[in-house]
C-alpha cells in the first residue's frame, strides 16, 4: 500500500480550520468586567479562573473593600470587593457577581488574589495604539491602578494594572 504524502497534507490542510476562533490575534488581550455602569479590564495572561460568588471567611479588622478569603485548592486568596474598593456601584451581590482569581508572579514572588465585580463581559483584543492615555481628574479609580483608557464602540474601557491592583491590600487608606 503506498501513501501519498502531499494529499495528507492537502487533507490536513483542508480538515483543520481556524475559521471563527477570535482569540488568535496580535496585540494585548483584556478581560473586560463590569462595575455599576463602568467597564474595565485586565491582563488576560494573568486571569487563573473566574469564579461564582461565595461569601468568604471574614478576617477581623480588614478594610471594607476586603471581605474575606477563600481557600482555592490549598492556595488562601484574598478577596477584594472592587466595587467597594474604587466606590463605583452598589455592592450587592447577585448572580452575575463573579470573583475574577488573578496572579501575578514578581521579584517578591507569585501573588494570587481574587476581586469580586458584578460582570464579566468580553475579551477585547487592543494594539497598544488603541490604548490612550488616561486623562487626569478627580476620579474614583486612582491613576496609579490605571495603564490606559480604550474606545469600544460607544464605551470606554478602563485598563487595570494588574500590578498596581496586586498591591491593594498595602493601602492604609479606605
Amino acid at each position: 500500500m503506498t501513501i501519498d504524502i502531499d494529499s495528507i497534507a492537502v487533507a490536513a490542510e483542508t480538515e483543520v480550520s481556524l475559521e471563527g476562533i477570535d482569540f488568535i490575534a496580535s496585540g494585548n488581550q483584556y478581560l473586560t468586567f463590569t462595575l455599576g455602569q463602568e467597564h474595565y479590564g485586565v491582563d488576560i495572561l494573568c486571569v487563573r479562573e473566574i469564579r461564582g460568588w461565595d461569601k468568604p471567611t471574614l478576617i477581623p479588622n480588614s478594610p471594607s473593600y476586603v471581605k474575606g478569603v477563600v481557600n482555592l485548592r490549598g492556595l488562601i486568596v484574598p478577596i477584594i470587593d472592587l466595587r467597594v474598593r474604587f466606590q463605583v456601584g452598589e455592592a450587592s451581590y447577585n448572580p452575575t457577581t463573579v470573583v475574577i482569581v488573578l496572579a501575578l508572579d514578581d521579584e517578591q514572588g507569585s501573588r494570587t488574589m481574587g476581586y469580586v465585580v458584578d460582570a464579566v463581559s468580553d475579551v477585547l483584543n487592543a494594539e497598544d495604539d488603541e490604548i490612550k492615555k488616561a486623562p487626569l481628574f478627580q476620579a474614583n479609580v486612582s491613576p496609579d491602578y490605571v495603564e490606559g483608557i480604550v474606545n469600544v464602540g460607544n464605551d470606554v474601557v478602563t485598563i487595570l494594572s494588574t500590578e498596581a491592583l496586586q498591591r491593594l491590600e498595602n493601602e492604609n487608606n479606605e
